[in-house]
């Protein structure tokens, strides 16, 4: 919701080279976007058709007043968005202060074929990035949560779709049955319902986060240090750090990223 930011660009070029993966944006940003990959939809909906659909599609009214609250829907996008989604296999919800690599050498096909929700951190669900097997009992996830209804009706922000906030809770390998959370977020469903055996459930840590540098992105490929290579890189520190004076015109095939910019290596022409 809103003015689409500065990265939008350079989220829109590393999907460019995941041309098996497709992509739905839904914006209120009326500006067109020139040279969108096929890969790439952008529907426009304002804020309130998109409670009009929520509210259709839960039975019961919702009231959502900021971009910031849709966070706590993603877990049902599977549900409100469910005409879009109907001929995949998998569906999932991501940011778009997001610069992809190589998704497919990360979720493979056997990894496709053998877990029904697919996360890109070891400990906890990422709202950035995550996938469900496109199923009713993986639609209908969010509403193992007893706290489903009251997040969904209420306009606070409850992170709903990570964690209620219980980051280092998680991150400090806390059994979920010992977080005392104000709702039940769905990591915490995740977790529960994958060792009742009722959900596959994958959790590894493929992604950067912060402010770490040495990063670079070479046709699709996101490398650490030249050894270590990502799914993503999130910006969500790198984005309070860097503030480009102007909109890229080209985004390059290679560029870096520093702690504090992106920048085209010298040797690159192009």
């Amino acid at each position: 919701m809103g003015k689409l930011p500065w990265y939008f660009d350079y989220f829109i070029h590393s999907c460019r080279y995941n041309p098996t993966v497709n992509f739905i944006i839904i914006t209120d940003d009326m500006e067109d976007k020139k040279l969108l990959p096929p890969n790439i939809l952008i529907l426009h909906k304002t804020l309130d058709e998109i409670n009009n659909i929520a509210s259709t599609k839960l039975g019961f009214q919702v009231k959502i007043k900021s971009g910031y609250k849709l966070c706590d829907f993603k877990p049902a996008y599977g549900l409100l968005f469910e005409d879009l989604l109907a001929p995949y296999d998998f569906w999932g919800h991501a940011d778009i202060d997001i610069i992809f690599g190589n998704i497919r050498n990360f979720i493979t096909d056997s990894t496709l074929d053998n877990y029904d929700l697919i996360a890109v951190r070891h400990d906890f669900l990422t709202g950035y990035f995550l996938l469900f097997r496109n199923n009713e009992k993986l639609k209908w996830l969010f509403s193992h949560s007893r706290d489903y209804e009251r997040v969904f009706r209420d306009e606070i922000h409850y992170c709903f779709d990570e964690t209620n906030f219980h980051f280092q809770d998680f991150e400090a390998k806390m059994h979920y049955s010992q977080i005392q959370s104000d709702v039940e977020s769905m990591t915490h469903v995740a977790k529960r319902l994958d060792e009742h055996k009722y959900i596959r459930a994958y959790f590894d840590y493929h992604v950067i986060e912060g402010a770490y540098g040495k990063l670079c992105w070479d046709n699709g490929k996101l490398m650490y240090k030249n050894k270590f290579e990502a799914i993503l890189y999130h910006l969500i520190m790198f984005k309070t750090i860097y503030f480009p004076k102007k909109t890229a015109e080209t985004i390059p095939d290679k560029f870096n990223i520093s702690r504090t910019r992106i920048y085209k290596p010298r040797n690159i022409n192009r």
